[in-house]
């Protein structure tokens, strides 16, 4: 009976535990005595063998412990590339916004006044004979003329790309005393017919030039 309490005895002291070389004679002996101890006195190995356990389960829990921490890990690594990839972006965005920046800077500025092209509106105000007023048109776009077959002078104030823009300065200028004022229409440059611009849009409102 002694003898398979001995053999217990080693196996739960050396179970889990990884042999690197055979033991030496003294070691054998120093077991050999623990184990007859043990054997002795069965309440020792008890707690020993419950002590194990409960080093075995605290072992496998920090074992889980640690494959959670490395999952977490893992995924904040993965989310610092993602952030220094979204960083790496936006600096080359940023980069190119600049040079856009500078080379709008650089350029020379566009002329904003520049209503030769698509549809406009002015406001006509009169039109007069032996009124020649061409020399104010060159460097001011919001006052302008044009002369007709019969030798009159049109002369328009205002210029807009809203016709509703341009109906309410018709009305500012009517309450001014501006009793002729109307709408003309141009499109590229060339006088047009309202209608033609509007295509029946404000036909209510559709003045006829004189």
């Amino acid at each position: 009976m002694k003898t398979k309490v001995v053999v217990i005895c080693l196996a739960l002291i050396f179970s889990g535990m990884q042999v690197f070389a055979q033991l030496s004679k003294q070691e054998k002996k120093e077991w050999k005595k623990k184990a007859k101890e043990y054997a002795k006195n069965p309440s020792n190995l008890k707690t020993f063998t419950e002590a194990k356990q409960v080093a075995d389960t605290d072992n496998a829990a920090l074992k889980s412990q640690v494959s959670t921490l490395n999952g977490q890990i893992s995924q904040k690594n993965t989310r610092i590339a993602e952030l220094e990839d979204q960083i790496s972006r936006m600096r080359g965005e940023l980069t190119s916004a600049r040079a856009e920046l500078d080379q709008l800077k650089a350029a020379p500025p566009s002329n904003s006044m520049d209503f030769s092209k698509g549809v406009v509106f002015k406001v006509q105000i009169g039109a007069f004979k032996n009124k020649d007023l061409s020399k104010y048109f060159d460097n001011n776009p919001n006052f302008g003329g044009e002369a007709t077959e019969s030798g009159e002078q049109k002369f328009t104030i205002g210029i807009f790309r809203d016709y509703w823009e341009a109906d309410k300065f018709k009305k500012y200028m009517r309450e001014m005393g501006v009793k002729d004022a109307w709408i003309v229409p141009y499109k590229d440059g060339q006088r047009v017919e309202i209608k033609d611009v509007l295509e029946g849009v404000v036909a209510e409102k559709t003045e006829t030039p004189k």
